[in-house]
């Protein structure tokens, strides 16, 4: 399927208008006309897979301590902050599942002392094994990440897997490099020290470019300029309501 161009992700489900990372978020970003989607995919202690931004879940809920370290059954115990259930990443998957025509990326949270080789792989392919089997028709799923661990992993393991490497770096010569050396067709960039010569470059590597970080529509419009292919928004909904009110040509 041809991807959207300048197409806009609703990061962490849109972080800054809903409550980030939970099921509601998704489903409010989709009804409000969103089909780019961001989120973040941790192992807790029995192995479920579940959706959470940071280690710790101190930030996002009134309970302590880190995912990696509690249990499938502690996690369905606590609530976020705005008193919503912690989303698992079957269930995503199962809102995703029926709607077609969707670019989703699953961030990749992983480290060398929470996800030692071993246990890296079981986490790729439990995620592979809950995600690829039930993508909708038309639909993109991209696994992502900091680590080039599990992106190398999966690209020997599954080979037809969309991957995605993100740097904190803005685009240019070193993170293509990075890509290419590991075989990856995507790249995610920061729109800050960007240029539209790196962004070139990264096109004419054959890469697809994704732009962020994304707090403010003067942001979207930076990363269009720049020419990048996607682009992460915290504020989804508003930018996507500026685009279809003042941004018609922009298809």
């Amino acid at each position: 399927m041809a991807e959207e161009k300048w197409q806009i992700h609703a990061h962490r489900g849109g972080r800054l208008e809903f409550d980030e990372n939970t099921l509601s978020a998704f489903q409010a970003s989709y009804a409000a006309g969103l089909r780019g989607f961001e989120t973040d995919v941790r192992m807790c202690r029995d192995g479920a897979l579940v959706i959470m931004h940071d280690a710790s879940v101190e930030r996002m809920t009134l309970g302590t301590g880190e995912v990696e370290d509690l249990t499938e059954a502690e996690l369905r115990r606590l609530r976020s902050r705005k008193g919503n259930p912690i989303l698992f990443l079957d269930e995503l998957v199962a809102f995703f599942a029926d709607k077609p025509g969707l670019y989703i990326e699953y961030e990749m949270k992983t480290d060398p002392v929470r996800y030692p080789q071993e246990k890296l792989e079981a986490y790729c392919r439990k995620l592979h094994d809950a995600v690829i089997p039930r993508v909708s028709e038309r639909t993109t799923a991209v696994f992502t990440s900091f680590d080039k661990r599990p992106l190398a992993f999966i690209g020997r393991t599954f080979p037809d897997v969309e991957r995605m490497l993100i740097t904190g770096e803005p685009c240019g010569a070193a993170p293509i490099r990075e890509a290419q050396t590991l075989g990856v067709k995507r790249l995610a960039c920061t729109w800050d020290g960007s240029t539209r010569a790196g962004v070139r470059a990264a096109h004419e590597a054959g890469l697809i470019v994704c732009g962020w970080p994304g707090h403010a529509v003067e942001d979207y419009l930076l990363g269009v300029a720049l020419g990048f292919d996607h682009l992460c928004a915290d504020n989804p909904v508003e930018v996507l309501t500026f685009k279809k009110q003042n941004l018609a040509w922009l298809k």
